[in-house]
């Protein structure tokens, strides 16, 4: 099995974006990252939040959070009606930032 972050650290902060605009963020990885702010300060010289930093860093326009939301929340209504179930948010995550994000 393939390492989705080998050699790709920032994706995983982009995937993180992405599960937390759409509330799917687990405790752990939020704790993490809250924790990781001033490395990530430092390493990409800017101010803020993780989820600023990332923002910052991809160029998202201001919004950015509420609009992944909107499409997740879309989505996510259309996925249910079609197959009874619901949608896998880090399924929908990867798709989304594959899609949206070539990396």
């Amino acid at each position: 099995m393939s390492d989705r972050y080998a050699g790709k650290p920032f994706l995983r902060l982009v995937d993180s974006y992405v599960l937390d605009a759409i509330g799917a963020l687990d405790t752990a990885n939020r704790d993490w990252l809250t924790a990781m702010e001033p490395n990530l300060r430092h390493t990409y010289g800017r101010d803020g939040a993780w989820q600023d930093i990332v923002a910052a860093e991809m160029r998202f326009p201001d919004g950015m959070a509420g609009s992944i939301r909107e499409v997740w929340d879309k989505g996510r209504v259309r996925f249910l009606q079609t197959s009874g179930e619901a949608p896998d948010p880090v399924a929908f995550t990867h798709q989304f930032v594959d899609t949206n994000f070539p990396h």
